[in-house]
């Protein structure tokens, strides 16, 4: 395989880690000395028993202790910046793959049963911790465990040996910990996450949770949440404590056996004395790296669920390949077959959709509760993936769009507002000040956009104008106020393509009526609308009417056509049918079992 397929093919956490190589060689590195440096003490016990004490050479001995002393002041030296490498290595992590992450779980739909998508950022710090911190530092020094067992061999066969049994059972250990650690640990912290995002939504909803008397039955569930988080935490607990105590056990019964064999040893003037106490420092450097994995091995094990996790994010996220920069749409929109299903995929929300929409026009949908009509417009702004068909602008399948800049052709409004923390001007603007664009330039698109749908005056008389902060959801807004701005913030940039699910939803009659004047005067700009609409008052301004029912595309035409087609099915008598574009109206009592809808001069 060539180098190019290599890199071609390698995921964004290798390209990642890859570019953090020379950190943790160099680390790695800094490791060896360290090892080779611990040695010090080891030598300077052997001198002071073999040499110092029986010459009392005190001349020898402060010698020998200065060279211990500089040993460990180097030794303190490169521990720290082998520390300060390992920082520097989180922090280059974070700037690789943080805003990848990001984008990744931004850029896909994320279902309501994906969790750990939605903890992505706390997977990868949960795994940049753990490759930078205290495991990787041990998994530095394990290499190093063979070469103290071979020092223990040339001080004499008998202490090697027992270093090696040791090291053999505590290997054993480690493996047994991970057999009995690994899912329960994998089973606690998908739990947690659950835990997690179930008070993350509460609390994003606390309003309607006091307003309906649900605090104790929500109290309640989070804490069984936590509850059954906290027994399985507990049971892994549980499950890795009696291992690492057993290592525990191990290494000091192991530096104590050493301690006797070496006393035997001596007796029998195979080794020097010196040699007695070398034997027990050695044991414990030679074990102690497979002691802190035990103790860190539930990061670990963390650490490698993130991985998985995050792996699986990064692959959902868009493709690393640079598309051709296709022509701004003109607003000309086609569906082929478009298919969507539910989240359990075990139904159809949308079944086989096609249809055409010409540059310019408006079209309007309709249909009974749960028709799929909020699903089709999020489909066609990008917003979600449909499992079947294609999605075209100007013939060109969505797919071979960069995201980011067909998004600023396409203006979406939502069925709620989904107003974000922040003012009101960097909503309409969609946060673009964050982009280092020209803040003066900003302001004028966000001002037209609010002047073009008529919420300029409404914005100017809030307390701070168009600097005034609002809340997650909008939050300081009402819910009419809330549905104006997120109009605007569907005009920001002049878009060719408007979907507006309900954007009357909450308006008065004025709000209505300056909603008419807006779509008449895209219009007359040349925008392609889509607009989803309940109350059809809007709806005088259509061109073509699409009709939705079970996630079929039952009718789809002329206005006037799907007009009367929708009478003579549900047999009402269409009064005065002498206008062109008469005003529409839709029966609420008959919505399900399909709009009924009047004419009148």
């Amino acid at each position: 395989m060539s180098t190019n397929t290599r890199h071609r093919v390698e995921t964004p956490l290798g390209a990642a880690l890859r570019a953090c190589r020379r950190h943790f060689l160099a680390a790695a590195g800094f490791s060896a000395l360290l090892n080779l440096l611990y040695l010090a003490p080891t030598l300077y016990m052997l001198q002071i028993y073999d040499r110092v004490v029986p010459t009392r050479g005190v001349l020898t001995l402060g010698f020998i202790t200065l060279v211990l002393l500089l040993s460990i002041a180097t030794l303190s030296l490169l521990d720290a910046v082998r520390s300060r490498l390992m920082v520097r290595a989180s922090m280059r992590l974070d700037r690789q793959l943080a805003g990848a992450i990001l984008d990744a779980t931004l850029a896909r739909p994320v279902l309501g049963r994906d969790v750990l998508t939605k903890q992505a950022m706390r997977e990868f710090d949960i795994l940049r911790q753990t490759v930078t911190g205290p495991a990787m530092l041990a998994v530095f020094d394990a290499p190093w465990t063979p070469f103290y067992i071979l020092v223990c061999f040339l001080l004499h066969p008998l202490l090697g040996l027992v270093v090696f049994v040791g090291a053999l059972i505590l290997g054993g250990i480690a493996w047994l910990n991970e057999q009995a650690t690994r899912r329960r640990l994998q089973s606690a912290n998908e739990a947690a996450n659950i835990a997690y995002v179930s008070q993350e939504q509460s609390a994003a909803g606390a309003e309607v949770v006091r307003a309906l008397g649900m605090r104790g039955a929500m109290v309640q569930r989070h804490l069984h949440e936590r509850e059954t988080s906290a027994r399985l935490q507990a049971e892994a607990s549980f499950a890795g404590g009696g291992y690492l105590a057993a290592t525990r056990f191990v290494r000091l019964s192991l530096q104590s056996v050493a301690l006797g064999v070496g006393a035997w040893l001596a007796i029998e003037q195979k080794i020097t004395p010196g040699a007695i106490f070398a034997a027990s420092f050695l044991v414990a450097r030679a074990l102690a790296p497979v002691e802190q994995l035990l103790g860190a091995w539930r990061s670990v094990t963390q650490a490698r669920g993130a991985w998985r996790t995050l792996n699986e994010t990064l692959d959902r996220g868009a493709p690393d390949i640079a598309l051709t920069h296709l022509p701004a749409p003109t607003g000309a929109l086609e569906a082929e077959r478009l298919t969507v299903l539910t989240a359990a995929r075990d139904a159809a929300i949308l079944q086989q959709i096609t249809f055409r929409v010409t540059a310019g026009e408006i079209v309007g949908v309709i249909g009974p509760s749960g028709a799929g009509k909020s699903t089709l417009m999020r489909m066609l702004s990008g917003g979600g993936l449909p499992d079947a068909g294609a999605i075209r602008f100007d013939g060109a399948e969505m797919r071979d769009y960069d995201p980011e800049r067909l998004a600023r052709h396409i203006g979406y409004m939502p069925q709620d507002a989904s107003l974000f923390a922040g003012t009101v001007k960097e909503n309409i603007a969609r946060f673009r000040n964050h982009l280092g664009e020209d803040p003066v330039a900003i302001d004028e698109m966000a001002i037209e956009a609010a002047r073009f749908c008529g919420a300029h005056d409404m914005i100017v008389r809030l307390p701070d104008g168009y600097d005034t902060p609002l809340g997650w959801g909008g939050r300081g807004l009402s819910a009419g106020q809330a549905q104006r701005i997120a109009l605007a913030r569907s005009l920001f940039g002049a878009p060719s393509l408007l979907l507006l699910d309900e954007p009357n939803a909450h308006l008065d009659m004025e709000g209505e009526a300056q909603l008419v004047n807006t779509l008449k005067a895209l219009k007359t700009r040349g925008a392609t609308v889509m607009i989803v609409a309940h109350r059809t008052g809007v709806l005088g301004a259509i061109d073509k009417l699409m009709v939705l029912r079970e996630g079929r595309l039952e009718m789809y035409g002329e206005r006037d056509d799907v007009i009367g087609r929708l009478n003579a099915a549900s047999r009402p008598q269409v009064a005065a049918p002498g206008a062109r574009r008469p005003e529409l109206r839709t029966e609420a009592d008959s919505e399900a079992d399909g709009p009924t809808i009047k004419a009148s001069t």
